[in-house]
């Protein structure tokens, strides 16, 4: 769907994306990991107490069993800051993981489309600041919720504007430290790993790497019953380029006709096994924990993933 693809079938284009997918990533800047690998996860998500400073931070981020953390500052921090909170997570082995860009940079509203832009060159420059491992938004939604479904969505036309949308944001910050990253969605592009793997090597950029949500894709029967299959089928084809990971999960309904809802982790259908077996063999990459109400549920879904780990000799950061 990249303008300059069209003339490839898509049968060709998916083969042609896979095969260029080895040498792609050698064009990767590299980044250095913190203590870990096989056998270890960082495990994270939001730190709800307050805190004031690096090291008050890094103190709520431990008490949490955390070993990786959402980003801590704004974008409007000062350098000092930025620099005294990465320093603080080095010494303390806490993964910065993320700095989120929600934000729809395909709005059919050009307002709020340039608004978008500016956000994603914002907060991609922030990560690069910061040494996040990513800077993450979806790729957007050309219907009236910035994170929606749209009948424009999943076209030749909004694959090229996430391409060129995309290389905008990432040629105008010019990343070295992190990469920009579209999360997984049901409705819109990147919706497989297929299409994520035509999208990395349409937008060709040393700076765009891979996001993973698999509860996202899980948007069918089919999916939910076989999402081991679907998370083994992700890590084996963008395991080397993803950069983080979210931990939800998800519940098939009973009732006519298909109703998927999120849900804690341990409280639906999501192969957790495969999951972090999966993630076990990425060093570094980071498990963010995302979109509860409040700590106590925070707690359970992290013991509940720990769980998971353990009964597989895991252990984590």
């Amino acid at each position: 769907m990249q303008s300059g693809e069209r003339n490839l079938s898509r049968r060709g284009f998916v083969r042609a994306s896979v095969a260029g997918m080895a040498a792609a990533v050698a064009l990767c800047p590299a980044r250095s990991v913190l203590a870990g690998g096989k056998g270890v996860i960082h495990l994270g998500g939001p730190v709800f107490e307050k805190y004031q400073g690096p090291d008050e931070w890094v103190r709520a981020v431990k008490r949490l069993g955390y070993g990786a953390a959402y980003c801590p500052v704004g974008a409007n921090a000062s350098d000092d800051t930025v620099r005294a909170y990465e320093r603080a997570a080095d010494r303390a082995g806490i993964i910065i993981a993320e700095v989120g860009a929600w934000s729809n940079p395909i709005s059919p509203d050009e307002k709020m489309r340039q608004d978008a832009l500016e956000k994603c060159r914002r907060q991609l420059s922030l990560a690069d600041r910061i040494g996040a491992r990513c800077c993450v938004n979806i790729s957007g939604s050309r219907g009236p919720k910035w994170d929606g479904p749209a009948p424009e969505n999943l076209t030749d036309e909004t694959f090229d504007m996430i391409v060129e949308t995309t290389r905008s944001i990432i040629d105008a910050v010019k990343p070295t430290r992190t990469f920009f990253t579209l999360e997984t969605m049901p409705w819109a592009y990147p919706d497989s790993a297929d299409s994520y793997l035509r999208l990395f090597k349409a937008i060709d950029r040393k700076g765009f790497a891979v996001h993973l949500d698999p509860v996202n894709l899980v948007c069918s029967p089919q999916r939910y019953y076989g999402s081991g299959k679907l998370i083994s089928e992700c890590f084996a084809k963008l395991g080397p380029y993803t950069k983080s990971c979210h931990a939800k999960d998800i519940l098939l309904q009973t009732k006519l006709t298909t109703h998927l809802d999120e849900v804690r982790p341990g409280q639906g259908g999501l192969d957790y096994v495969t999951f972090l077996s999966e993630l076990n063999k990425l060093p570094g990459v980071p498990l963010m924990l995302e979109h509860l109400p409040n700590a106590e549920e925070y707690n359970k879904a992290a013991e509940h993933i720990r769980g998971v780990g353990r009964g597989l000799g895991l252990t984590f950061a």
